[in-house]
């Protein structure tokens, strides 16, 4: 089986999330430094050297769903992913993640030094579960209610 990668772009760094080969559970991976590397390039070879299948983008959206300024330029790094790579992309909601990775960093014990350079992981991999057990959901729920 392929596996699945998971983006989390920001302005300055992008956190990289793999899933295992079943596609059910969802591991940071690594942080792309917009600025030392190139982005596209580093994702090509990830997804090269991993057998990834597809490409999971973090969209944020505010509260109320609206797409702003953020979620356009995901949107657009979704559209260069894409036909960089030659694999579909998928966008998944990430409301939120970066507060659960915070969170999970702090229960953690992470020092507070050490937490940035892996927040964006994390939330990159909290991205990517999300989409994991959204699909595992919609496929184990019924498709028709019997109404009898």
């Amino acid at each position: 089986m392929s596996r699945i990668l998971g983006l989390d772009p920001g302005e300055r760094r992008i956190g990289v999330a793999l899933s295992d080969p079943t596609g059910t559970i969802a591991s940071p991976h690594s942080v792309i430094d917009r600025r030392a590397s190139d982005p596209l390039g580093a994702v090509r070879a990830l997804c090269e050297d991993e057998a990834v299948e597809r490409v999971i983008i973090g969209l944020p959206t505010g509260l109320s769903g609206r797409e702003g300024p953020s979620a356009q330029a995901a949107r657009a790094f979704g559209a260069l992913i894409a036909e960089g790579v030659g694999l579909p992309v998928e966008f998944q909601d990430e409301r939120f993640t970066t507060v659960t990775a915070e969170s999970a960093l702090l229960e953690g014990g992470v020092r507070r030094d050490k937490r940035r350079g892996v927040r964006d992981k994390v939330a990159a991999a909290v991205i990517l579960q999300a989409y994991l057990d959204r699909k595992d959901y919609q496929r184990d729920a019924p498709n028709t209610i019997d109404g009898g």
